[in-house]
């Protein structure tokens, strides 16, 4: 039997491919029909490679000869993919599910407690506020909340505003920066003893039910470690990059290096902007110009070099630091001293490995967490 080539694209129509909502001819995707007597071939180009679509509409086109042309006829089907390029997308855009008006989502992190996380923390952010930045920081760490003593507002409680038609936190404001701590709504002498969801509940509002507004850099102060809470806040957050700190003894950069190893795993892949050394040296003040290395030296400096990410800068064993963070003025304040130009140093180094890593990165994602994750310590 002599079969016609009108008839089997007549019987092509009878198609629709998955996704297009066109038939098989419409759609374009019938690039040729070739007849031969009782043989039939047809190519086929498709816009998805999944191969059970690609599956479905051989077996489509098979039937529909046979059932509309002739029961009998040999049908070959040749299938080509031809899948769209992506968009192309702006490097330094926010993806996955971005504050609105947040420019940069910096997580402060350390692998061990007690190195000066939160210290290195409220004074990169008064300097990024001196420097001309609007700048917002997150206490996240939940346990231990620091930053209501290291801003001097303690006594402060966030005030509900309306944005649109719905109620958020207007956050606590010191020194040019937006704060919001889980410190604000406890009692001081209160612990928080809570389960992983119930903090991770409360980070979340923190998050999103607060009015940061317009921010070039939202600093957020991880609690030390590697757990549950850094997940969540990786989970909810597109994190441009983080920033580890540690002093030089060898306890405290084994736990920087798990810090590190955390952010650079194949499931969460953030960016590190690099490490900060914090009490470095400690120089008396009747004796400028001695250095001593109380906790070692170069420590963190060469764990950077070691791990191939950058060294953002050292931060001096100074007493007038631990005081300004106690009275609630972080000591970046302070004009015209040593500590001020280390911090001014640390603060335009994490400012341009922002720059270098918006310009060749592609954008953060939230990370998806599989049920699985965090279940196993071997890589399998």
């Amino acid at each position: 039997m002599k079969l016609e080539k009108s008839e089997i694209i007549k019987a092509l129509e009878t198609i629709t491919v998955a996704g297009e909502g066109k038939n098989m001819v419409e759609s374009g995707a019938v690039k040729n029909v070739i007849t031969f007597g009782d043989e039939v071939i047809v190519d086929l180009e498709l816009s998805t490679p999944a191969l059970h679509i690609k599956k479905r509409a051989e077996v489509d086109v098979m039937k529909a000869i046979h059932a509309n042309v002739y029961e009998k006829a040999k049908v070959k089907v040749n299938i080509k993919v031809n899948a769209p390029a992506p968009k192309p997308q702006e490097p330094n855009v926010i993806k996955g599910k971005p504050i609105p008006g947040i420019k940069n989502i910096i997580a402060v992190a350390s692998g061990k407690g007690g190195v000066g996380k939160s210290t290195v923390t409220s004074n990169l952010a008064v300097t990024l506020s001196k420097m001309g930045f609007s700048v917002g920081l997150l206490d996240a760490d939940i346990y231990g909340p620091s930053a209501p003593i290291m801003f001097d507002v303690e006594r402060e409680r966030p005030l509900s505003v309306k944005v649109g038609d719905k109620s958020k936190m207007k956050p606590i404001e010191s020194y040019g920066v937006k704060i919001l701590s889980i410190g604000f709504f406890t009692q001081p002498n209160q612990a928080v003893v809570w389960r992983g969801p119930m903090a991770a509940k409360a980070l979340n509002q923190m998050i999103f039910d607060a009015a940061w507004g317009e921010l070039d850099f939202l600093l957020l102060d991880l609690p030390p470690g590697t757990g549950d809470i850094h997940l969540s806040i990786m989970q909810s957050l597109p994190i441009t990059g983080a920033v580890v700190v540690s002093t030089p003894q060898n306890v405290a950069l084994a736990d920087a290096r798990k810090g590190v190893a955390m952010f650079q795993q194949d499931s969460i892949k953030v960016p590190v902007l690099g490490i900060v050394e914090n009490m470095a040296y400690f120089t008396p003040e009747e004796l400028p110009n001695n250095k001593y290395y109380i906790f070692g030296k170069e420590g963190a400096k060469n764990l950077a070099d070691d791990i191939n990410v950058p060294f953002l800068g050292e931060i001096p064993l100074v007493q007038s630091i631990r005081e300004a963070g106690d009275v609630g003025r972080p000591a970046a304040l302070q004009t015209a001293t040593s500590i001020e130009k280390a911090f001014e140093e640390l603060t335009r180094n994490v400012v341009q490995e922002v720059v270098n890593r918006n310009e060749n990165l592609p954008p953060t994602e939230a990370i998806k967490i599989t049920t699985m994750a965090g279940c196993s310590a071997v890589k399998k």
